[in-house]
């Protein structure tokens, strides 16, 4: 039998592809490109497929939510960047999908004084790590796939 391979979302919502430009001292200065490049790598020495996905409009974010959902997507590794403020939306779109959802922020949003409406609906949450966050994300989203895979 043949094994295919995991495929992952990554969303990157509202100023998401703003990333190097906006607020450095937050962000740092990857910019939205190298941090895509970066994750492509990651992707291809892991060996899953990985789509990504910037939207600044959370009709769009949730459009392509369901569509992931029809197209057999593994997982969604998501930083809602703006949509974490009033994303109720999307919050709702996020719990009727069939798959894993792990949240990432950048930094630590708690120590910000932030707080996502989305986290609720994700199966857990990386924060505080930079641009770490998202190669923890992806590796959160794979062992959960991975435990979704195995015979109980």
């Amino acid at each position: 039998m043949r094994k295919t391979r995991r495929r992952i979302l990554v969303l990157q919502g509202a100023n998401m592809a703003c990333l190097g430009k906006r607020q450095p001292e937050l962000y740092g200065t990857t910019s939205a490109a190298e941090l895509d490049a970066m994750l492509r790598d990651h992707a291809a020495t892991d060996g899953y497929d990985l789509e990504l996905f910037y939207t600044h409009s959370e009709a769009e974010a949730i459009a392509r939510l369901y569509r992931a959902a029809d197209e057999g997507i593994d997982a969604l590794v998501m930083n809602p960047g703006g949509f974490m403020y009033a994303g109720y939306a999307l919050r709702d779109c996020l719990r009727a999908l069939p798959f894993p959802i792990v949240e990432i922020h950048m930094t630590n949003i708690e120590k910000r004084g932030a707080k996502s409406v989305t986290t609720e609906a994700a199966h857990g949450v990386i924060a505080g790590f930079g641009i770490q966050s998202y190669m923890l994300g992806l590796a959160a989203a794979r062992a959960l796939v991975e435990a979704r895979a195995r015979p109980t």
